[in-house]
């Protein structure tokens, strides 16, 4: 049987670095990628400590030609993308009147995007092929709008939706389509957020801001390992019974549930306001 190949995008920590050890573990030769390889020692550390082996490639998902050439690259040399997990990403704290173009257009280069060119390039061979698989790390923050990450749930909603709608269409040629769901995971996203909007001296928002920056700390006290998430990724993209949507904990299951049974919205913007009190 020959060898599957998965390109995961955004392995150089948290839920990618794991994802791709995760699917090494299970025989599949994984193209892991990050946008500088020079940030690859804790992955390659964690793939020695299970003793398997990738691949590690360059790939900026905002840089459209850079990773279009990646992916032909490793078809080139591997054969065709089996599995792509489009878990690359960036968040951007700020509410709209804080948040600038540059910013918006940002969050959704990568988490939109980004995403979709990938997935764009891919579709056409696994169509011939009449398999694949397509998973992409979206959010609970992709169903319930979270307060000062407007431009990060914005597009994450983009992206679940986008997805959305190529699942049955792309079912038709054997290609399952699939996003992934966590609610805070212990990641180092929260030091990387952008949260350069929220720093304006005399800001009107400066208080709402300072509340949902210690709800978002309170949260990430409690939140899930990132193991825990990948494994739920893994299993997205190599079970035998393929569905759309995934949660990776309780607490993505509660937040998103909220907001998928809440017709009026009335809930789940009620709940985030908790977050500003």
């Amino acid at each position: 049987m020959t060898q599957k190949t998965a390109v995961v995008t955004g392995t150089s920590s948290g839920i990618g670095l794991h994802t791709a050890v995760g699917l090494a573990r299970k025989g599949i030769h994984v193209v892991a990628t990050m946008r500088d390889t020079t940030r690859a020692a804790a992955l390659l550390a964690e793939a020695d400590l299970h003793g398997v082996d990738l691949t590690v490639r360059t790939l900026d998902v905002s840089d459209r030609d850079g990773a279009r050439a990646c992916l032909d690259a490793v078809a080139a040399e591997f054969g065709p993308v089996d599995i792509l997990v489009n878990n690359a990403g960036l968040s951007i704290a700020g509410t709209l009147e804080q948040l600038g173009e540059d910013a918006l257009q940002r969050a959704l280069d990568v988490n939109l995007l980004g995403a979709a060119a990938l997935t764009r390039h891919v579709l056409p061979s696994m169509r011939a092929r009449g398999s694949g698989r397509i998973v992409s790390v979206t959010s609970n923050g992709a169903a319930v709008g979270e307060p000062f990450l407007d431009a990060y749930c914005a597009s994450k909603f983009a992206l679940e939706g986008l997805m959305q709608s190529l699942a049955p269409v792309a079912a038709r040629y054997g290609i399952a389509v699939s996003v992934v769901q966590p609610a805070f995971v212990a990641t180092n996203i929260g030091e990387n957020t952008d949260t350069a909007a929220l720093a304006s001296p005399g800001d009107p928002y400066q208080d709402l801001a300072e509340c949902f920056l210690r709800s978002v700390h309170a949260e990430l006290a409690r939140a899930q390992p990132a193991t825990e998430a990948a494994a739920v990724v893994v299993e997205a993209a190599t079970t035998g019974e393929p569905r759309f949507r995934w949660q990776t904990s309780q607490a993505a299951v509660d937040s998103v549930g909220l907001s998928l049974a809440d017709l009026d919205g009335d809930r789940a913007v009620a709940a985030m306001s908790a977050w500003l009190d």
